[in-house]
């Protein structure tokens, strides 16, 4: 089984374009906005679409919702595609897809820039943000049981083969989603270091717990995830690689799952450990 990507910021046309790309490298199954698509039916999967709110749709996005990534996992062993295309707003996320998903390291990545011109991308760009209209690459009938949004009509998608012959690719399908009325959201720093100081205190070992940073990882104006560090003191007497590799699982957890961002590292300094003296007997 071959994966490869195509990756965007959100709102540039990629779920429009995803069929094309499929078609032109041979990719027989799609993952897009938490669904996978095969041959125009949704196999497996919840669209992100549905979600009431940006968050929902983020993590549904990324398969953390639970049993979600099961769902599929288990989908794409049954129809056993040859390639499958995964669909992003950043290598980062595809990437982290891939890897939920447990599929083989992506091969080849498609931008969306490369395939569209700025005009295109930029009308696509309105009516996401002016109109709320996200695009569904699979026919509005096979909607129906699934989306439990506003459907507002099917699109018609052609593959130019000559000037003279065309032939249809497929039929792709226009929503609004709940949240897509809601407007911009926005996740302070301080959201992040509450979710890390919660964890970090909560685990019982550690004593003491400084300089927490969110540092935010930026190609051009594309955010590619956090990384996490501080500093901690523990108490002497623990296996410290074991529990420092487990707090930052569980750090990393609870950032993706309550905020729907990718963290790539969460880096934790040992700057001391706390001996504690021992009680005095008294006879």
């Amino acid at each position: 089984m071959d994966v490869i990507a195509l990756v965007g910021p959100s709102g540039t046309g990629k779920s429009h374009r995803a069929l094309q790309v499929a078609r032109e490298h041979a990719a027989d199954a799609i993952i897009d906005d938490g669904i996978l698509i095969k041959d125009g039916h949704i196999i497996a999967g919840e669209s992100a679409k549905t979600e009431k709110s940006k968050i929902m749709a983020v993590r549904r996005a990324i398969f953390v919702l639970p049993g979600h990534a099961e769902e599929v996992r288990e989908a794409i062993q049954r129809i056993q595609p040859h390639r499958i295309l995964v669909i992003g707003t950043s290598e980062n996320m595809v990437h982290k897809i891939a890897k939920t998903l447990r599929l083989p390291s992506i091969q080849l990545i498609v931008r969306i820039e490369d395939i569209a011109s700025r005009s295109e991308i930029e009308a696509a760009q309105f009516h996401r943000l002016k109109e709320g209209k996200h695009i569904i690459p699979v026919p509005t009938i096979e909607l129906k049981p699934h989306f439990s949004g506003y459907l507002v009509n099917p699109l018609q998608s052609l593959f130019k083969q000559s000037q003279v012959k065309r032939r249809k690719l497929g039929e792709k399908s226009i929503v609004r989603p709940v949240f897509s009325y809601y407007g911009k959201l926005i996740i302070d720093d301080k959201v992040i270091l509450s979710i890390v100081e919660k964890i970090i205190k909560s685990r019982g070992f550690v004593k003491t717990l400084k300089n927490v940073a969110v540092k935010h990882l930026l190609h051009g104006e594309e955010e590619r995830g956090l990384t996490i560090s501080c500093e901690v003191v523990l108490s002497y007497g623990n296996h410290i690689p074991t529990l420092i590799r487990q707090t930052q699982g569980y750090i990393r957890e609870a950032i993706e799952f309550t905020t729907g961002m990718l963290v790539q590292a969460v880096d934790i300094s040992v700057k001391a450990l706390y001996i504690e003296e021992p009680r005095k007997r008294f006879f």
